[in-house]
């Protein structure tokens, strides 16, 4: 569906980056994770913009230094796991929801609009991060990285999503930050509003010509309204 076309059936909400500040547990992790083997810490605007395909590419992207560039196998087999055991450590601490969430979250429920979350974080960092911030209720489905062969940007986390909501995908609409979100959710038949804070590696999101770009999750209830 095209945003505003028709009311939504069912809306998907990205977690890093839409709903949720995550930056600086896995600033932590990342920094702690290279002191520990001897390199050089990152400053929070680098690891910012390598964050949005999984923490396993974030961990390739901190060992070399860029979005794109794989490490040597052996270092990243040394680094990975260190960087998994100081996330497990972090995880929820100091990520902070986004200003207007909790708002738009009770706007879009007073209206009577079916949640799910769609990320391309795993599980295990996933479902406790949502409980820890006081949201993981609000959703009817939390759709993770690691739960089906692939992730966005393909598109089959939001195909299954609405398969399991009984929803057709023309009548569902996913709230994201990325390109991959734009991308999975085209891909998809999805319409897409994506907000203007979240991690897409640097770049404007206007630049994926999403349906709408919006400040605030509260924008979004209003836009539906």
């Amino acid at each position: 569906m095209s945003e505003g076309s028709e009311r939504p059936q069912l809306l998907l909400i990205d977690v890093d980056g839409t709903l949720v500040d995550s930056v600086p547990d896995l600033l932590l992790a990342v920094n702690e994770t290279l002191e520990q083997i001897g390199r050089s810490p990152w400053p929070e605007a680098r690891v910012r913009e390598w964050i949005g395909n999984g923490v396993e590419r974030l961990c390739r992207r901190a060992l070399v230094g860029a979005l794109e560039g794989e490490p040597e196998e052996a270092l990243f087999q040394q680094a990975y796991p260190i960087f998994l055991e100081r996330y497990d450590l972090h995880n929820g601490k100091h990520s902070r929801l986004y200003p207007g969430i909790v708002e738009g979250l009770d706007r879009l429920q007073a209206s009577g609009y079916r949640l799910g979350c769609v990320t391309n974080k795993a599980a295990r960092y996933t479902l406790p991060l949502l409980a820890a911030l006081g949201v993981g209720e609000r959703f009817e489905l939390v759709i993770c990285g690691d739960q089906l062969p692939r992730k966005k940007p393909d598109p089959l986390p939001l195909l299954h999503a609405a398969e399991r909501c009984g929803v057709a995908p023309e009548s569902c609409l996913m709230v994201g930050d990325s390109i991959s979100d734009v991308q999975a959710a085209r891909a998809a038949g999805f319409g897409i509003i994506c907000m203007s804070y979240g991690y897409n590696h640097g770049e404007d999101i206007r630049l994926a010509n999403p349906d709408a770009v919006v400040d605030s999750l509260v924008e979004v209830a209003e836009r539906l309204a």
